[in-house]
């Protein structure tokens, strides 16, 4: 089995979409990702997808496959590398908090990913990113950095950083969705990124899910939500539900901008 299938892995199987990996780089280190295109040719919109602390693989890449479905080309970047596969949680644990403890890596890397859709052929060069848990951090973290893009958003991902930002440099629209009862993210951090937002000036809303924990939109971590992390099929709903109602608007406004 070739790196792309264990990353890529049966649920992006779709024969109404392009998927295939995406081989690029930051600086020089080899990243490969999976890009999903809807089936017919064009110039779509493009999604950067941030992948959870595991590192990119098929839960990633079968939402690339849904907002493919939804009329967007869509990237499940690699923030770790190829060389940097995770074998088990504790591995995953060390990576992801080298990274969190580093945000202008995760900028630079979420940058490099940007940039693959941009620049493709099929994309309308405007590009919003969306991620997870890990991904999640990672995507406000591009936000903060000042990038200019459509959106960003970020599920039950972490909202602490060592960088947080200045005041009127957050160009980008910016929605967070986290679980009420989420262990992983206390209220002071939640306060903390309110208190954020406001000195930023910016763009930005923050829902609660109640009685949703930490993972609420992955299938596979299962469902005992004594554990911190579980499957909740309503906020996951509701949540898919108000990440593309946010996308739509954000590419509508960014394209009227263009347009005047």
């Amino acid at each position: 089995m070739s790196q792309f299938d264990e990353i890529a892995g049966p649920m992006v199987r779709d024969d109404a979409l392009r998927v295939s990996s995406c081989l690029y780089t930051d600086e020089d280190v080899p990243l490969e990702g999976v890009l999903a295109c809807p089936e017919k040719s064009g110039r779509y919109p493009g999604v950067v997808v941030v992948h959870e602390w595991m590192g990119v693989g098929p839960y990633v890449a079968h939402r690339a496959k849904q907002l493919a479905q939804a009329g967007y080309m869509a990237l499940a970047a690699d923030v770790y590398g190829r060389a940097n596969r995770p074998k088990n949680k504790d591995e995953a644990g060390r990576i992801a908090q080298s990274f969190r403890s580093d945000p202008q890596l995760i900028r630079r890397r979420m940058l490099a990913a940007v940039h693959v859709l941009q620049t493709h052929a099929e994309c309308s060069g405007q590009v919003a990113a969306i991620g997870y848990c890990f991904g999640g951090t990672c995507v406000l973290e591009l936000a903060r950095s000042g990038a200019r893009l459509a959106g960003v958003v970020n599920l039950h991902g972490r909202l602490e950083t060592p960088a947080p930002a200045a005041s009127g440099a957050v160009p980008t629209p910016i929605m967070v969705l986290l679980g009420a009862d989420d262990p992983l993210i206390p209220q002071e951090h939640v306060q903390g990124f309110v208190q954020e937002m406001r000195r930023a000036d910016c763009d930005w809303q923050l829902t609660l899910y109640g009685k949703a924990v930490h993972s609420f939109t992955n299938p596979e971590v299962g469902q005992d939500a004594t554990t911190g992390f579980a499957y909740d099929p309503v906020a996951d709903r509701r949540s898919w539900t108000a990440l593309l109602a946010f996308l739509g608007e954000c590419f509508a406004r960014l394209t009227e901008q263009q347009d005047a």
